[in-house]
């Protein structure tokens, strides 16, 4: 817990810096998945000033809209514009967007690209609605269940958001399942402000298709909660 966001975001940046170094000392290389959204960005921002191998760090998506790289919305132009900058440039940049005509049929080959590029991962940066979603867990969202199954075989998976209210136009999703984000080294939640803590809190006495974030608490000691007033 954390006086304001600003010390949460600095001490969250230093954290990630600290275990990507980490890894990249022990097997030569560091897989960092990451969300969207107002928190991370100055994480991202700081993080991009760091002075390490960045070229032997492969970064990818926690979750994505189906919409192309550029257009409004995407968490990949989002990542582009702040973390891959600076001496963060060198890093390598893993999409999730196809150009399948849909997020579920880019499953096979967005989970195989994962797999393949950026697993095992070392650490997944997630972040938390309003109305308890993390990563595109949306609750009652179409695909949730296939999400949630902890004997999902694929690393992603589509979701429909459709009339979930905070999910905004583009509710063609394809996100991390819970067994990929659960298999990550450190798994990072950082949020902001009473209001979202209080979500955090009231999480723990619902059920994982009301309040998705509660599959995460089910990490334990790899969960690391970056709270900030």
């Amino acid at each position: 817990s954390f006086h304001s966001a600003a010390e949460m975001q600095k001490a969250a940046s230093d954290y990630i810096e600290t275990q990507l170094r980490a890894a990249i000392d022990h097997k030569g290389r560091a897989n960092l998945l990451l969300s969207g959204g107002s928190s991370p960005r100055p994480v991202y921002e700081t993080l991009s000033q760091s002075d390490m191998a960045w070229a032997r760090v492969n970064v990818g998506l926690v979750d994505e809209r189906w919409v192309d790289l550029g257009a409004p919305g995407s968490n990949a132009a989002f990542i582009h514009e702040t973390l891959l900058q600076n001496k963060a440039k060198a890093a390598n940049f893993i999409p999730m967007k196809t150009a399948h005509d849909s997020a579920l049929a880019g499953i096979e080959t967005v989970s195989g690209l994962y797999q393949n590029r950026l697993s095992p991962i070392d650490i997944c940066v997630m972040g938390m609605g309003l109305d308890g979603h993390t990563a595109s867990w949306f609750p009652h969202s179409d695909g949730l269940e296939a999400a949630m199954d902890i004997n999902n075989q694929k690393m992603v998976c589509a979701i429909n958001a459709a009339g979930c209210p905070v999910a905004g136009e583009h509710t063609e999703r394809i996100s991390l399942s819970l067994p990929a984000v659960m298999s990550s080294a450190d798994i990072i939640l950082l949020i902001s402000g009473a209001a979202k803590r209080d979500v955090l809190d009231s999480a723990q006495g619902k059920s994982v298709y009301d309040a998705p974030v509660k599959a995460l608490l089910s990490a334990g000691p790899r969960l690391k909660i970056f709270w900030g007033a």
